[in-house]
């Protein structure tokens, strides 16, 4: 319980930073609808099932070939989330256009398939996954602590950024978060550093 409850803190925290991701979340929320809002997350959560299926079966064959090199891809993971905590605590208030919002509408597929592709080619993803099981993925973890944790990733994006989608068609919810935008971020960095140098030295 505690591997899973690790892996999905970190994911957590990672989705509900500012992103390739939560832009487009904005974007198609506020163009179009809320409704498309919603297929959108759904597409961002198809995404993350398919890195999340790479990444186990790639993470297990290096297990299973080397053990140098998987502790070279821990260190590596853990590396690259204090780099992401450092990202994100240093980083300046983003402005967005919230007053493009038009409540236009676009077919389900189109807001599905832009949710897909964002999350499916952020290259950032594939080395976040990779950091958070190589610390899962051990030769004595129980296949379903595995599983689990996927799963709940793939539920945790598809939630929140469907949260993203109800909120911020909502004018005094997108108001609150950019006056607290700089503080969320610096408590989001601050628990991505702490988690990677727990993934580096675990």
């Amino acid at each position: 319980m505690n591997l899973i409850l690790a892996g999905v803190l970190a994911h957590l925290l990672a989705v509900i930073s500012p992103g390739p991701d939560f832009v487009m979340a904005l974007r198609n929320s506020l163009q179009y609808s809320r409704r498309t809002g919603v297929w959108t997350a759904l597409g961002f959560a198809l995404g993350i099932l398919v890195h999340v299926s790479y990444c186990i079966a790639g993470v297990a064959l290096v297990i299973s070939e080397s053990a140098a090199l998987f502790n070279l891809i821990k260190m590596g993971g853990g590396l690259y989330l204090i780099y992401m905590g450092i990202q994100s605590f240093r980083a300046n208030s983003q402005r967005f256009s919230f007053e493009q919002e038009s409540h236009k509408e676009m077919p389900w597929y189109v807001g599905l398939r832009s949710g897909f592709v964002t999350n499916i080619l952020n290259p950032k993803a594939t080395l976040f996954f990779l950091s958070i099981f190589t610390v899962l993925l051990k030769p004595e973890t129980p296949y379903w602590v595995i599983f689990t944790t996927g799963a709940l990733m793939v539920l945790n994006t598809f939630l929140w950024f469907t949260l993203v989608a109800y909120l911020f068609t909502q004018k005094k919810a997108r108001v609150a978060y950019l006056r607290k935008q700089e503080l969320i971020h610096k408590v989001l960095g601050s628990v991505l550093v702490v988690l990677g140098i727990v993934v580096v030295i675990w």
